[in-house]
């Protein structure tokens, strides 16, 4: 199905996925099983939305277990609270950048594509910032391309917990 490259997770990144995988197979998986059966005692299956939607539904979880068994299965921790001096921007470290034309600063931590989610300042490590932060240092400048112009940021602090 997937190549056997590794996938890498913060530890709570993991931890919430092995979560996920669990209430998949043992509520959600339970529960489609219920609807089934109970669609299925309403009648002719050909014309029942309620069956129809079961399935679906099954199938996408079904989707979903498969899915997280394999990224976990591949899965490798970095705790980069295990790392004696974090200089370097690298997987799992939260950055503190200065925005260079509106001196606002963000905190992003470079998280892997399973864990990504900007809103809450999880950045994917596959995201074209969190590519140019990579191997920096504190105090580099970071010039982002972006389709309506340039980003420059200031990495003010690298760190190994949120600031």
């Amino acid at each position: 199905m997937c190549s056997m490259a590794k996938v890498p997770f913060t530890p709570d990144g993991y931890k919430k996925l092995k979560e996920e995988l669990n209430h998949l197979k043992t509520v959600e998986r339970q529960q489609i099983i219920r609807d089934i059966s109970e669609a299925r005692d309403h009648g002719d299956l050909s014309e029942n939305a309620e069956y129809d939607a079961a399935k679906n539904r099954q199938s996408f979880v079904e989707g979903r277990i498969n899915h997280l068994g394999d990224r976990l299965t591949r899965a490798e921790i970095i705790d980069v609270t295990q790392i004696a001096a974090l200089d370097q921007v690298m997987f799992g470290v939260f950055v503190t950048l200065s925005d260079e034309d509106s001196g606002e600063e963000v905190v992003y931590q470079l998280v892997g594509e399973d864990e990504a989610d900007v809103e809450q300042g999880r950045l994917s490590i596959a995201a074209p910032l969190a590519r140019a932060l990579l191997g920096k240092e504190i105090d580099d400048d970071i010039f982002l391309q972006l389709p309506v112009g340039q980003k420059n940021y200031i990495i003010i602090d690298i760190s190994a917990t949120a600031p």
